[in-house]
């Protein structure tokens, strides 16, 4: 058992070189990890006098029972080294950022004509990965560039040079929309597509000049040669790389390859901005929230965060823009204190987009502060389903129909105890004939977890079904064929006694009224009842109208279809003044199905 007496002895004994500290409590936990340039200097300022340290390091100091450290070359393996222990132990007392995000990836994918697309998984199968990005709009706003460029190839066919010569693939609707070439019989050689992916590479790389360059280059050649029409389509893609450069562009085109980051430093928490530039246009921008546990100083901080981004988001950027001296040193890294000039503009816009997230996350928190019965509700719901986490996601499915006809199903979610209303969803049954709430919910459970795994998004917490112990049975048989039993609970309920199913007791759970918990339940699911009805009655107001049009002699398919996206039933058509009705259908139309409706009134 070491004493305090024993642990000061030990820190007399450290070497004054860079490294990284742990403390340790009683039981073996580890209290918290550290680095320092000089270990021995860093390690006794815990120990010094009451009145040099914060109160919070005072209780981290009381709970130091032993002291180890390991030795390296320079800080920046010190950096490294305390990262990977910190994400391995995740100490107590060590700042908590608040942001477990899986960042986004353009692929190129590794095959004849490659495919690109965006994925939150990186496989080592010999395929190029851009990124990774803070943003998925700034990807679908790349994509949308690359489509406008160049005619790239979206199937999932094995285009194999014995494929194509098979003729075992027919070109599709891309094809004639004009945007792919039809790589798959023949039309287009994998010389020119690799071009293409040439100069996207470029684009991914934050390199518009470089694309631009060679453009003008190759238009210049077409015009030489009197080929005019191509020089022209070149023209057109200069045209789109100059506008995207116009609105990406930030500041002087010569600030290039450059990390920005800012800091707002608050009791108890910290809030850092960072951004990337290339060729003076911001590719990337992420925000991010820090708990102090022990009253870091905002240089820690900003030196841990720095460290802690440029790792997971593979930045190389020579030089980092920062609004104060750090006492760091990175290899090939030069850092910047800026007091004026385009590089000052950097950063006062840093701290313009910090300050705007601390404001959203302070309006965040003292709107949490006004719902108590939200938190109290999940903490109870976790309790009464033996959670091992508060289920702040919660999705509910129901499913609607009358005497088995127009069935539909609805799906609400729930986030933090209160309606996302933006994530819900209706569905229409495919594979479902006639009365069937078993395979109705197995269809939907199904669809719902492929949307899920496509997505590579985590699952909710809860799943909850409208229904008993069948629903129940039948939910958990998609869940397990998908494999995903281990990453989502799912629970049924009752109406007639709110009777409460779990997965592997065949006993029904009995809440008590009055519990948080099962108010909580029945609000989740009376909203999904509430959204699936109003559904329910859209699709039979709609489908009534047709049956009625059907009747009407000189009304046609395509005067149905403009009618239904301006009126939901046969009522409303029937107020209709004759002008409405032909401003909407045209006046022949107008005119039969206005006297239709007033002679059959």
């Amino acid at each position: 058992m070491a004493s305090l007496s024993a642990i000061k002895n030990k820190i007399r004994r450290i070497p004054e070189k860079p490294g990284v500290y742990q403390f340790y409590s009683k039981a073996g936990e580890v209290l918290y990890i550290g680095k320092a340039k000089n270990l021995k200097k860093r390690t006794s300022s815990y120990f010094g006098r009451i009145s040099t340290i914060s109160y919070k390091q005072q209780i981290l100091v009381n709970k130091i029972h032993d002291l180890k450290y390991i030795l390296v070359e320079n800080e920046t393996d010190a950096l490294l080294l305390e990262n990977n222990l910190i994400k391995e132990y995740k100490p107590r007392y060590n700042v908590l950022l608040k942001d477990d995000k899986t960042f986004p990836w353009i692929c190129i994918k590794n095959e004849a004509f490659p495919r690109l697309y965006y994925t939150r998984k990186t496989v080592d199968d010999g395929s190029e990965y851009f990124g990774p990005y803070t943003s998925v709009m700034m990807i679908k706003t790349l994509f949308a560039l690359i489509r406008q460029l160049y005619k790239l190839r979206t199937c999932n066919y094995i285009l194999s040079q014995e494929n194509i010569s098979k003729k075992k693939f027919k070109r599709c609707l891309e094809y004639d929309l004009g945007n792919c070439m039809a790589p798959c019989e023949g039309l287009q050689n994998e010389e020119d597509y690799a071009s293409s992916l040439k100069q996207i590479r470029e684009i991914l790389k934050g390199n518009l000049q470089q694309v631009i360059n060679h453009l003008n280059q190759k238009m210049l050649q077409y015009a030489e040669v009197y080929e005019y029409e191509k020089a022209q389509l070149i023209k057109k893609k200069l045209e789109i790389l100059d506008k995207f450069k116009a609105k990406s562009m930030i500041v002087n085109p010569g600030i290039n390859n450059v990390d920005v980051f800012s800091i707002i430093d608050e009791p108890g928490f910290a809030f850092v901005n960072y951004m990337k530039l290339v060729s003076g246009a911001i590719v990337q921008a992420h925000n991010i929230e820090i708990i102090k546990r022990i009253e870091e100083t905002a240089e820690d901080i900003l030196v841990y965060t720095i460290y802690e981004i440029r790792s997971r988001l593979n930045s190389n950027s020579d030089e980092i823009i920062v609004p104060f001296k750090l006492d760091l040193t990175l290899h090939g890294v030069h850092f910047t204190v800026p007091v004026r000039g385009d590089k000052k503009k950097l950063l006062d816009l840093s701290v313009r987009n910090v300050n705007s997230f601390r404001i959203e996350r302070m309006k965040v928190q003292e709107s949490n502060k006004r719902k108590p019965f939200e938190r109290h509700a999940l903490e109870s719901l976790k309790n009464k389903l033996r959670l091992k986490v508060i289920p702040n996601h919660i999705e509910c499915i129901d499913i609607s129909n009358i005497q088995g006809r127009e069935a539909v199903a609805s799906c609400v979610v729930f986030k933090s105890g209160r309606p996302c209303k933006s994530e819900y969803r209706h569905f229409n049954i495919r594979t479902v004939q006639g009365i069937n709430d078993y395979a109705s919910i197995a269809e939907i459970v199904r669809r719902r977890l492929r949307y899920f795994n496509d997505q590579q998004l985590k699952l909710p917490d809860v799943f909850v079904i409208d229904g008993g112990k069948g629903q129940l049975n039948a939910a958990l048989k998609e869940i397990n064929d998908a494999g995903m039993k281990d990453q989502t609970t799912c629970i049924g309920i009752a109406k007639r006694l709110e009777e409460i199913y779990v997965q592997g007791d065949p006993v029904p759970l009995y809440i008590e009224k009055n519990s948080p918990a099962l108010k909580m339940i029945q609000r989740i699911r009376n909203e999904a009842h509430r959204f699936g009805i109003s559904f329910h009655r859209a699709k039979r107001s709609k489908s009534m109208l047709m049956s009625e049009l059907d009747q009407i002699k000189g009304i046609g398919t395509v005067t149905k279809n403009k009618l239904l996206l301006k009126v939901k039933d046969i009522d409303s058509v029937r107020t209709m003044q004759l002008t409405d009705l032909e401003s909407i259908i045209g006046k022949r139309a107008g005119r039969i199905l206005y006297e239709y409706l007033h002679i059959n009134s």
